[in-house]
């Protein structure tokens, strides 16, 4: 019964091809499975920073509008377009930034105004300047809130930042909507008008409307005076949101002396509050922005005071305490902020690289040499059916077939191209299809003299 034996292999013929397809195929899946590893790593651990981002501030004549104006201007400077919206304040500000529709990165948040709003996925940049709470009343002595009880006073206009304030102070005092107490809807110059013509008692201005020029204003009114907050270190302690501000003699008009003594004042403070999502090189602007627009000395505060990180109903992110705690870095300090951007980017990619590299490192030469090695072994394999056709009792005709298969193997492993690392196992391979070769011939001459005697007498005969 015949051995099946195994059909020719497939010994290609331009090995020069087969030297670069080893390459590819060593270093392809390497290189694609490197750079899936690489994409994702600056996509989800450190993307580039967006060109623009959008900021909620405040009504167009505001304070908090102008202020994001300037922020403006300063991040143009280094290619952020920076889209500021109106709004109605700070409520309505926490509102967008908690709302993934709004689309909104950050806003300015006046202390106070998030009671009732869920905003512990929130960060805050830093608190960059005072909203003092300044109370004007007509007559003297009123050092107390509580003191206005039964009295008109103009506390701000609906839904406004200043109203909510005064009634959480009023409310504190003792003094609520619905009681004997009369609670004007205005604030700004229109409180201040009422007080002057006496259609209110008192005025609480705070913010945009407690400016310098309408204090000024004020206090020259005859019978009109301002309150000194003596109990303001109880104020801090109750609204942790709060911190004592003084107007020291003189602030308001030095050659008059206005005030003429040291007038206690409480007042929140405005922080810049982001999302968790914003970038770091963009959070880094920002307070950069925010040194440059509110670094400045004035009434209320010292040169240098803000921004300051000593935020108050926001965590204060994780950011904003490395820049404040050292600034830039060196490279943001020395290169263009979008090259350094990239500088650095590419410095962070160094510890993935080097964790993908290494193992890369190991598998690829092991993976090269099986390639090649491979090749080999299917010569080999090649040799080991001829030679165990030779050893089967085949006629002249399979002899003629198997010495055939053994020339073709012959000529392909003389184009056949192999690294030098690898020319020992090439050579044994060369002796082993002499081998080979040497056993078919053995088996052709003891097939020879076996049919020769037969021959022989038969011819005799």
């Amino acid at each position: 019964m015949k051995h099946r034996r195994p059909p020719w292999p497939h010994l290609p013929n331009d090995h020069a091809k087969i030297a670069w397809r080893d390459l590819a195929i060593t270093f392809a899946p390497v290189a694609v499975l490197f750079v899936i590893a690489m994409a994702l790593v600056i996509w989800l651990v450190d993307p580039a920073p967006p060109r623009s981002i959008t900021m909620s501030a405040g009504p167009r004549d505001s304070s908090f509008f102008v202020i994001a104006e300037q922020y403006r201007t300063i991040l143009a400077r280094n290619g952020i377009r920076l889209d500021v919206l109106e709004s109605d304040g700070s409520v309505q500000n926490l509102q967008r930034l908690l709302d993934p529709k709004q689309h909104v990165d950050l806003a300015l948040v006046q202390g106070g105004s998030s009671d009732g709003i869920a905003t512990s996925s929130l960060i805050s940049l830093g608190s960059v300047f005072y909203v003092p709470v300044v109370v004007f009343y007509r007559g003297k002595g009123v050092t107390r809130l509580s003191q206005l009880e039964g009295r008109r006073i103009a506390i701000g206009r609906e839904g406004s930042g200043t109203r909510l304030l005064s009634l959480k102070l009023l409310a504190a005092n003792g003094i609520v909507p619905g009681d004997a107490t009369t609670l004007l809807p205005s604030d700004g110059l229109q409180a201040a008008t009422q007080l002057v013509a006496g259609e209110a008692d008192a005025a609480i201005l705070n913010g945009d409307s407690a400016t310098r020029a309408l204090m000024l204003r004020l206090l020259k009114v005859p019978g009109v005076s301002v309150m000194d907050f003596t109990e303001a270190q109880a104020y801090t302690r109750l609204f942790p949101y709060l911190d004592e501000i003084d107007l020291p003699p003189g602030v308001l008009d030095l050659g008059r002396k206005v005030p003429p003594d040291t007038i206690h004042l409480i007042s929140p403070t405005v922080e810049i509050v982001a999302r968790p999502s914003l970038h770091p090189a963009i959070s880094d602007l920002i307070i950069e922005a925010a040194q440059e627009t509110h670094g400045k000395p004035g009434i209320m505060q010292s040169a240098g005071q803000f921004p300051s990180q000593a935020a108050h109903e926001f965590p204060i992110s994780d950011d904003a305490k490395r820049y404040y705690r050292s600034g830039k870095s060196l490279l943001f300090r020395t290169l263009p902020f979008w090259v350094a951007s990239i500088v650095d980017r590419l410095l962070f990619l160094l510890v993935p690289i080097a964790v993908l590299l290494l193992p890369a490192v190991q598998v690829i030469p092991a993976l090269y040499r099986w390639r090649v090695r491979s090749r080999i072994y299917r010569y080999y394999g090649s040799l080991i059916a001829i030679e165990r056709g030779a050893l089967d009792h085949s006629t002249d005709e399979e002899r003629r077939t198997l010495i055939a298969e053994l020339d073709h193997i012959e000529e392909s492993l003389d184009t056949l191209r192999m690294p030098l690392a690898y020319a020992d196992a090439f050579y044994v391979l060369r002796e082993h299809v002499g081998v080979v070769r040497e056993r078919l011939s053995r088996s052709a001459r003891a097939a020879e003299r076996s049919d020769s005697p037969a021959t022989t007498s038969t011819t005799g005969a």
